[in-house]
């Protein structure tokens, strides 16, 4: 069922000469709405924690307070005073790719915190960077000022191998390749991967889980943590054993094999947009994970 039009899928993706398609507000709205779950952080929630569409990627929606930092996802919408209308399209991809802010503006040189996942994002392929940027210049502006982080450590960011490695559209004739690209951008392994003292193991750890992240705000008092499951190949600590549908049925509706509801931070509400074409991908690369126990 999820290999149907896989093949018609990518000939849309790619054109005759090899390259990506040209970088299009549609695209980029499809990558920020569905793999890169942005406003999973980016949108603010109200009190019983929905996202609040009218205010889209306008902050707020997660904070963070971990031993290296307190921080605020911010205003990514066209705002000038408050988001990012004031960047030039440069400074919008080397937030998104580096993790650094202009020298200009709100927060003028402040890193992004280590939470803005700029070691995965590292990884776009430029047509897509360009999309990206189409996109968040396409959206409403809305004024919303969170508050500036505060760092207790220097920022840190453990380089992700396939981001480092980088990609190319020749490599998108391999299936499980392209799947790599969706992980990589949709900065799975970020959670799923083994984790220690602020420090992910993407080497010997890939996909093994076992990271906590305490309850969103809104969540009933006493709420256990959520801990990432491992994802890795594995028959039985892993989904090795599960069918593509299954997986899938995990991915976009957050329903595991035994029936259990998954929990956030898994963005299975974004994942549910997702064409067919790109969780057969994503199913592909999976199987194909080293399992670990």
């Amino acid at each position: 069922m999820f290999r149907i039009g896989v093949v018609c899928g990518f000939l849309m993706l790619v054109i005759s000469d090899g390259s990506m398609a040209e970088p299009s507000a549609e695209r980029g709205s499809y990558l920020v709405n569905t793999i890169m779950a942005c406003g999973n952080c980016h949108t603010p929630r109200d009190s019983a924690g929905r996202a609040m569409t009218e205010r889209t990627l306008a902050g707020g929606g997660l904070s963070f307070t971990t031993p290296a930092f307190v921080a605020t996802a911010p205003n990514i919408t066209p705002d000038v005073d408050t988001g990012i209308g004031s960047w030039s399209d440069a400074e919008i991809k080397r937030a998104l790719i580096e993790g650094i802010r202009p020298d200009h503006g709100h927060n003028a040189g402040v890193p992004l915190a280590a939470i803005m996942p700029a070691n995965f994002y590292r990884g776009l392929l430029p047509d897509d960077l360009d999309s990206i940027v189409a996109y968040l210049r396409s959206i409403k502006p809305v004024r919303n000022e969170v508050p500036a982080p505060v760092y207790k450590l220097p920022v840190h960011r453990d380089p992700y191998p396939d981001a480092e490695a980088g990609f190319t559209t020749a490599m998108f004739s391999d299936q499980v390749k392209r799947g790599a690209y969706l992980v990589t951008i949709g900065h799975c392994m970020e959670c799923h991967s083994a984790w220690s003292r602020g420090v992910s193991d993407f080497t010997t750890g890939l996909g093994r889980g076992g990271r906590a992240f305490p309850p969103r705000p809104g969540t009933p008092d006493g709420s256990p943590d959520s801990i990432a499951a491992n994802i890795t190949s594995d028959s039985t600590a892993g989904i090795g054993a599960w069918t593509d549908q299954e997986i899938v049925r995990a991915v976009t509706q957050g329903i595991a094999r035994d029936g259990h509801a998954l929990k956030p931070p898994m963005a299975f509400g974004y994942y549910a947009g997702l064409t067919e074409t790109d969780l057969a991908d994503i199913v592909a690369y999976l199987r194909a994970v080293p399992p670990l126990q």
